[in-house]
């Protein structure tokens, strides 16, 4: 959808503009300010950003690893967090993907006793820090010997065009034009609307239902038991 369509609709759609009236110059900026506060806030939530990315980068001995843009992991905007990741050995003619742990905490990584361990790295910590996030993998893969990718979301980027396509999926329109007719009547002093907000509630809806993925469960190895479960003896042999 074009954008400054898309920003009309919202106009009309929260009262602020009538039908066949055209919005100053300055409503539309601060309407585009708001709908690129929507795109920010919806990045950072896994069920609203449609589509992740991998990002893939060959070990070169460091302790850590910058993300974002121009950093090691080189992507336009610094993620807040990393979904999953994995490391890649060559064997041969196969290449060999072997999932490691994201450590979701500090407290996680500073448990570690020996930082500076170098083997093949069996999980990673990702500091979201500014402007770039870090990433520190432990232990620390040895030099040229193995990519490492992060898998984080896709960052839904700020509108710069408001003539051009936003180049979302169909699903967004709806969802965007109420939710930015919200804001627009909150910046405007004006009273919710219950009839905007319900539309708003059931965009945000429809896209959580398409982008919804839920991993499968896996037991860690720790809990797991082999043989078959006794019921008599509440055991497994």
């Amino acid at each position: 959808m074009i954008a400054n369509d898309l920003i009309n609709m919202a106009l009309r759609a929260s009262g602020i503009l009538g039908t066949g009236q055209t919005a100053p110059a300055e409503m539309t900026n601060q309407a585009l300010t708001a709908l690129n506060m929507i795109l920010r806030q919806w990045s950072a939530k896994r069920w609203l950003d449609y589509r992740t990315t991998n990002l893939t980068l060959t070990s070169t001995g460091a302790l850590s690893y910058t993300v974002g843009p121009g950093g090691d992991f080189d992507i336009a905007r610094r993620p807040q967090s990393v979904e999953a990741a994995f490391i890649s050995m060559n064997s041969g003619a196969a290449q060999i993907d072997i999932p490691i742990e994201v450590y979701r905490a500090r407290e996680d990584y500073n448990a570690v006793a020996l930082k500076s361990l170098v083997t093949m790295p069996s999980g990673v910590f990702y500091d979201n820090a500014m402007p770039l996030g870090v990433a520190y993998f432990w232990p620390v893969p040895n030099a040229g010997r193995y990519s490492m990718t992060l898998t984080v979301k896709n960052p839904l980027l700020d509108v710069t065009n408001i003539l051009a396509d936003m180049g979302l999926p169909p699903e967004f329109d709806e969802a965007l034009t109420y939710n930015l007719a919200v804001r627009m009547r909150t910046l405007y002093q004006l009273a919710p609307d219950a009839g905007v907000v319900a539309l708003a509630r059931a965009g945000i809806g429809t896209i959580r239902s398409a982008n919804a993925q839920v991993a499968r469960l896996r037991m860690p190895i720790g809990l797991s038991h082999g043989g078959r479960y006794n019921i008599f003896s509440d055991g497994s042999r």
